[in-house]
């Protein structure tokens, strides 16, 4: 009881001194520039009915925004004037009445006119005036400068120093937590993520653990303290704790990482403090913590922040609270982040974090299951083929999705249509990937030419390789910063082998080697066909050990600790750049031999590009007849259904 006494701030008369002397002042400024409290406002009619009986001695129109209104001595004894007169606030000599007029100008034209056709005799006048209280205001600001100044001042003079007399100041050590609990409504729910099947499942478990704790306690198992969420951005983490709010029926704390940050010391500290003890006080309870990375990094990596650095400081107590003593309570701590490799490592360790949840890019299934989520609110057209746009969008996160499906709704808008189509999402895709359609941006003839080409060559070369990616759409229309593109449909492949690799930097090269067969000249085109590739050869031989030379060895590093050191020498570099060299062209090589071998198809392709800047699947078809891998593909797809 004591102790809730000393930590209850009391608002005494010392603490407000200051403001009773300002208050008293500006509400006696304010009584004195009321002016007369005898005056009362007139409306439209109410004005016009006394203007027209000439009841109007003059009008005063003050600050070109509103007129006084003085009524002529004879007619005070109107009943309307008389009541005003006897009141105990008029002042004789003063205005009666006040009028809002609006605008000026309209204002004045029409006096004229009625004191020309009505035959008025009342007089008016324009005034400027400055009250007492418009000269305060303008000294405001540094009134309530000093204000607060003294305020702070007389605080921390007698608050003490450090997380104690910082928590006293407007309660900055409180907990920014935002809390939902049986009286706050949260519409999100596990119906609301897609895919997510393993996530999901190891969520629930967690919910069902704070509601039904008997379930698994009758077995000897203990409450797990924590479970981190980690993926690549938009996969979903924020979105599966918010279906946790709206699942469980225990209070649920959500707050982000950088809520514990601020500028004075101790005070992140405090923050985590008083996070878990509200959260103790209402237990069973979860608190969720997004992009925890913001106080969760790693201790020690700057050696010029020393011990007393504010940001381990929070991650201590964090940690202290996670897994310290006395903290056999019901609260599970999740967190949220995408930086996962520069956590501290006793933040991650079992007993704080208990599970690690890898919340990873969604697959051909749960794509679908997404897009399905996000068009509920859509209006579509029949011929939306959701399981190609999932198989169009691979890569794509549940953030990107929604994305794509807002962007549809825009463009069918922009179109003037009744509903959605499919060309419209793939316009959306286009416009996501791809970037802004730029119809109008300056291309000479010959540039276009190589261009088509370029293009050309791409799509050729995909279309006669078998790992290749079967080509969807080719475009000459420039696109961000590129002048063309090509349309792939990859397959979802969980491993990939050096034939497929080899296949798709010997397509990438295609558009290269079409200028070279064509023109004979190489232009400036390709460059990101040649970081495409180089990065491709560089992982085949460091990386996946995928080269005959360098041998089953890797040089990555997943820790990210080799940026600086080379974990080789440098004869071995040599060697790399030799064999990274010899890879690429080789493709090249075996691009220009495709190329060669089917030119004239590839010169009626290129010129079916110039003549309509986009062709499709099926202008290739036409062009190169049926791929005999995609028939082998789709009698495998067809033999493997029927089995099933």
């Amino acid at each position: 009881m004591s102790d809730k006494k000393k930590n209850t701030p009391k608002l005494s008369f010392n603490s407000l001194w200051i403001y009773v002397p300002i208050a008293v002042i500006f509400i006696g400024l304010s009584f004195l520039n009321s002016g007369d409290m005898g005056t009362s406002k007139l409306s439209d009619n109410e004005f016009m009915k006394i203007l027209r009986e000439n009841d109007i001695e003059k009008i005063m129109v003050v600050n070109k925004s509103y007129a006084e209104i003085y009524i002529k001595d004879e007619a005070m004894t109107k009943e309307p004037f008389k009541k005003q007169v006897n009141s105990p606030f008029y002042r004789k000599g003063s205005p009666l009445y006040t009028y809002n007029f609006g605008d000026l100008q309209n204002f004045e034209k029409e006096l004229k006119e009625k004191q020309d056709s009505l035959n008025l005799d009342f007089d008016k006048r324009n005034e400027a005036r400055t009250s007492i209280m418009d000269s305060i205001i303008g000294f405001l600001p540094i009134i309530l400068l000093i204000a607060i100044w003294l305020y702070f001042m007389r605080r921390m003079s007698g608050g003490g120093a450090g997380a104690g007399g910082g928590g006293q100041i407007f309660n900055i050590g409180k907990s920014k937590a935002k809390l939902f609990d049986k009286d706050t409504k949260v519409k999100t729910t596990f119906k609301n993520v897609a895919g997510l099947e393993g996530a999901k499942e190891e969520v629930q478990e967690i919910v069902d653990f704070l509601k039904s704790p008997e379930k698994y306690t009758k077995l000897g198992g203990k409450i797990p303290k924590g479970a981190l969420l980690v993926g690549p951005p938009g996969t979903g983490k924020t979105l599966l704790a918010k279906a946790v709010a709206g699942e469980a029926g225990v209070p649920f704390f959500s707050l982000s990482g950088s809520d514990f940050v601020e500028m004075f010391v101790g005070v992140g500290a405090s923050r985590v403090r008083d996070l878990f003890k509200q959260a103790q006080q209402k237990s069973p309870s979860i608190i969720f913590i997004d992009e925890i990375d913001a106080i969760g990094r790693a201790r020690g990596k700057n050696s010029m922040t020393g011990g007393n650095d504010e940001r381990e400081n929070t991650l201590n107590q964090l940690l202290t609270e996670m897994d310290g003593f006395g903290t056999d309570t019901n609260v599970i701590v999740l967190a949220a982040t995408n930086r996962a490799d520069v956590l501290d490592k006793a933040l991650m360790r079992a007993g704080r974090f208990d599970r690690q949840i890898y919340v990873d890019l969604p697959d051909l299934h749960e794509r679908r299951e997404i897009f399905e989520v996000h068009i509920k609110p859509l209006k579509l057209a029949e011929d939306v083929k959701l399981e190609f746009l999932s198989q169009q969008t691979p890569g794509f996160s549940g953030a990107d999705i929604a994305n794509l499906c807002n962007e549809a709704a825009l463009i069918a808008a922009r179109n003037n249509k009744e509903a959605i189509h499919h060309q419209d999402f793939l316009d959306a895709v286009d416009r996501i990937v791809g970037g802004l359609e730029k119809k109008n941006k300056v291309i000479t003839p010959k540039e276009k030419e190589v261009i088509a080409f370029h293009e050309a060559g791409h799509a050729t070369v995909s279309w006669m390789l078998e790992h290749a990616a079967p080509l969807v759409k080719v475009t000459i229309v420039p696109r961000g910063q590129s002048l063309g593109a090509a349309w792939y449909l990859p397959e979802e492949r969980k491993i990939v082998q050096s034939e497929q690799m080899l296949d798709e930097m010997c397509a990438t090269m295609g558009g290269r080697a079409a200028e070279k067969l064509i023109f004979d000249k190489i232009s400036t085109g390709a460059l990101s066909d040649l970081e495409k590739v180089t990065k491709q050869a560089r992982a085949m031989v460091t990386v996946y050990g995928l080269n005959e030379k360098i041998g089953n060895v890797t040089y990555y590093d997943s820790t990210g600790n080799d940026s600086f050191v080379k974990p080789y020498s440098g004869d071995t570099a040599k060697i790399i750049d030799e064999e990274i060299s010899k890879i690429i062209e080789g493709q090249y090589n075996r691009a220009i031999s495709i190329l060669d071998t089917h030119k004239d198809k590839l010169s009626i392709l290129a010129e079916r590009l110039l003549e309509k800047e986009v062709i499709f699947k099926d202008d290739l078809v036409k062009i190169f007849g049926e791929r005999p891998f995609d028939k082998e593909k789709n009698q495998e797809i067809l033999k493997s259904s029927e089995e099933e």
